[in-house]
């Protein structure tokens, strides 16, 4: 039983930092389309 929720734990722990991952790629693609508009808007 211990086992078992180990596991699981472990499984939900990963999920939870892959997911993390891909919220601050998008967060961080965001802010760089910001960037660039304002250099082209300098321009």
């Amino acid at each position: 039983m211990k086992r078992t929720l180990l596991i699981l734990l472990a499984a939900l722990f990963a999920v939870s930092l892959l997911s993390g991952c891909n919220t601050v790629r998008g967060a961080g693609e965001d802010i760089e389309r910001g960037g660039e508009a304002i250099q082209d808007a300098s321009d």
